[in-house]
């Protein structure tokens, strides 16, 4: 049975300088996220808000914690003064939410659009035309807008899942120049190579470095 270290030592050999590695801690104890911690990971991602909020305050405080969940609006308060990046805005009334609370941190917070790119009813994510309304408001001076996010259909299906990262990309590359966009996040345990061949940024990687649950 590997380690986590090795398991991340061996996900990072391959990795392009120009991927980011969003290590996927949710449900994992902090002993585990201490071992990747120790093994050089610094980006770590999580999926409920109590246990991102619980886990910043008891591990190292150089750890840049990521949500990656589909976030509630009533959460955002909570979430706020721990998060670096939120990675699943997916839709205007949360994205309202984050910058009236974000202004009253009066701090910037940095997030990601998350777009639908799925042919599964259960993905959460914007359409192209709530997408285009979100990057139309006026600049926030509380919420930085850094890139798109999106998840694939999940399937056995290569060329599927490639065909809907490429989507994805294309309006990345759209938008891309005139919002300043840096991140295009997708890709996970499963499917990161392909994500990474189609352009990907940052990939969330969980169970290929922690084991399943």
């Amino acid at each position: 049975m590997t380690t986590v270290r090795e398991n991340l030592l061996k996900i990072k050999e391959n990795l392009p300088e120009s991927v980011t590695l969003v290590a996927v801690s949710k449900t994992k104890p902090n002993s585990l996220i201490l071992e990747a911690y120790a093994a050089g990971q610094r980006i770590f991602g999580e999926n409920k808000v109590q246990e991102l909020t619980q886990k910043a305050q008891e591990l190292p405080k150089d750890i840049e914690w990521h949500m990656i969940g589909h976030l509630q609006r009533n959460k955002v308060k909570q979430l706020l003064p721990h998060v670096a990046l939120i990675h699943g805005v997916d839709s205007l009334r949360l994205y309202l939410e984050i910058e009236k609370e974000a202004s009253k941190l009066g701090h910037e917070i940095a997030i990601l659009l998350q777009v639908y790119i799925a042919g599964e009813e259960t993905k959460f994510g914007l359409d192209e035309a709530e997408l285009e309304e979100i990057l139309n408001l006026p600049k926030s001076n509380f919420v930085r807008i850094r890139g798109l996010m999106g998840m694939a259909s999940f399937t056995e299906n290569r060329e599927i899942i490639s065909a809907e990262f490429n989507r994805l990309n294309r309006l990345y590359q759209k938008y891309a120049l005139v919002h300043n966009f840096d991140v295009l996040s997708m890709g996970m345990s499963g499917d990161y190579p392909i994500a990474i061949e189609n352009g990907s940024t940052m990939i969330r990687v969980g169970s290929a470095i922690f084991g399943t649950r």
